[in-house]
């Protein structure tokens, strides 16, 4: 199962062209399933879009309204594994990441960050990995045009996640 409170599911994009915004998703959560081999193997991932939070309430509340999210008739993103591969400690996941009933198929380089027995016989995993999208893949087109040029909110966006997992 993920462990939402040590991990973190977050995003940053370019804002007026020159510089970056950070942000993340506090609830989230998600479990991994393995088999016999990794082929077998299946993530799922929940988020509560409506815990988007940027450090800034009028901005989130921007998102979380019809111009970004619109979270009140999509208040969900998942992700749902369709393969996962591995080489050494490096994990290729695919799937299939669902924005505002928009799926589009996703890979996501991950690095295996190791496994421990942690203070209470919990075995723990941890993952780190990333991936750029266009956010105008999945119907977040709002922008404004800049008078030097440019626009306001990037169309790319690097998620990035922060992995612990733990064995049930």
């Amino acid at each position: 199962a993920l462990d939402a409170s040590h991990s973190e599911v977050g995003f940053v994009t370019r804002h007026a062209m020159v510089t970056k915004v950070r942000g993340s998703f506090t609830s989230f959560s998600g479990t991994a399933t393995t088999g016999a081999n990794l082929q077998d193997a299946a993530i799922e991932v929940s988020i509560d879009v409506a815990s988007v939070d940027t450090r800034s309430e009028d901005r989130n509340a921007h998102l979380r309204s019809a111009d970004f999210f619109d979270v009140e008739t999509y208040p969900t993103i998942r992700f749902v594994s369709t393969s996962i591969e591995a080489d050494g400690d490096d994990l290729t996941v695919t799937g299939d990441l669902t924005i505002k009933d928009v799926t589009r198929p996703v890979t996501i380089p991950f690095e295996y960050n190791g496994q421990i027995v942690d203070a209470y016989g919990a075995t723990r995993v941890g993952l780190s990995g990333s991936v750029q999208v266009l956010r105008s893949d999945f119907g977040l087109t709002w922008n404004v045009a800049l008078e030097a040029g440019g626009v306001l909110v990037s169309d790319k966006v690097t998620l990035e996640f922060d992995i612990a997992a733990v064995k049930q």
